[in-house]
């Protein structure tokens, strides 16, 4: 006992990160880290925006008076100054938490509703579950790019304020992203409403309320990380999309990467590089962050794909669930029993 006590992983190995970093190998692992990396730096940039940035994002003087238009880098601007005379650097910054807001906005809202819509799809069933169905492979037929101009005209109302672009381009993503979360959950839902623990719920008489919230839900939405990280790199690409496109926030509202990136395509005919490359890159390291970590977890997530580091044989100790699957505890990985429904006793 005292053997097997000390082999177990300790609190901190189990969590979240640290546990999927210490689950890859190789080049695995150093896509995860720099996936990881990539993430953080945007993420702190965006919480500490105003540490960060020297000036405001919409700040176009300081004592020293105007900055000028097309300032090239120098100690004063370190990454130069845009055609309307405002800070790159800054802009970068501040535009770092316009996308962070896109982000939890439209992640948190199509979490809301598309769980809970699998949710009741796939506890319930029937004609409600095939309505359902429906509705989400329609809405997932449609362009998001289309929509996202559509709605961002509906909700802002022709005015580019940043609330009302931020809203705009979440709720288009949130549109999008609903039939995503519903279709999981309602799959998960589908094969652990089946189980042995729900069916002992059910005969001691629990309601369908608590057996949808404390059984089936906690076990039905152990995947959506996965999804979560690779939607939000799409969100900062659809905010990038409308503001390129002239329907994004105005500079005075707020900091986006997407206009400032428009703005400055002239600037690249007339050799003024540093208008357009750093918004550039700015969207590109910060959709490559979130895409890494994204698909780095979902080959983690495939038993197929997990290897120890000496051998190349299966992490058993990965695959093998610890803990009763409705008790919420242990390291039950459904992504991967998903991936094998016919092995599991009982699975329909």
């Amino acid at each position: 006992m005292a053997t097997t006590a000390s082999a177990r992983p300790s609190l901190f190995q189990r969590l979240p990160v640290i546990s999927q970093v210490r689950s890859s190998v190789g080049l695995q692992r150093g896509m995860l880290i720099a996936g990881l990396l990539l993430t953080g730096i945007f993420v702190l940039t965006a919480i500490f925006a105003p540490l960060l940035a020297p000036y405001g994002f919409a700040q176009l003087r300081d004592d020293d008076g105007a900055f000028g238009a097309l300032q090239e880098p120098s100690a004063a601007h370190l990454l130069g100054t845009t055609t309307g005379g405002y800070d790159v650097l800054s802009r970068l910054i501040w535009g770092a938490r316009t996308a962070l807001y896109v982000i939890v906005v439209a992640v948190i809202a199509s979490i809301v509703v598309g769980v809970a819509l699998g949710l009741i799809a796939g506890y319930f069933g029937g004609w409600l579950d095939r309505i359902l169905v429906v509705v989400a492979d329609a809405l997932y037929s449609f362009p998001s790019l289309l929509l996202a101009i559509v709605v961002a005209i509906v909700v802002s109302g022709g005015q580019s304020s940043m609330w009302g672009g931020i809203l705009a381009a979440a709720l288009s993503i949130t549109v999008i992203f609903i039939p995503q979360y519903l279709r999981v959950t309602r799959a998960e839902v589908v094969r652990i409403k089946s189980e042995p623990f729900v069916e002992s719920a059910r005969v001691i008489g629990a309601s369908h309320a608590r057996i949808m919230t404390r059984h089936v839900l906690r076990n039905s939405t152990r995947t959506l990380p996965l999804i979560i990280t690779l939607n939000a790199s799409e969100a900062i690409l659809t905010l990038a999309a409308l503001g390129f496109l002239g329907f994004g926030i105005e500079p005075t509202a707020a900091a986006e990467w997407g206009y400032d990136l428009n703005r400055a395509v002239s600037d690249v005919t007339s050799g003024i590089w540093w208008t357009a490359l750093f918004p550039g890159l700015a969207i590109v390291l910060s959709v490559m962050g979130l895409t890494l970590v994204g698909e780095s977890l979902n080959d983690l997530a495939d038993p197929r794909l997990r290897r120890r580091a000496a051998g190349g044989e299966p992490a058993e100790d990965l695959l093998a669930p610890e803990g009763d699957p409705g008790s919420g505890d242990g390291d039950t990985d459904l992504a991967e029993a998903s991936a094998t429904p016919m092995t599991k006793e009982g699975t329909v």
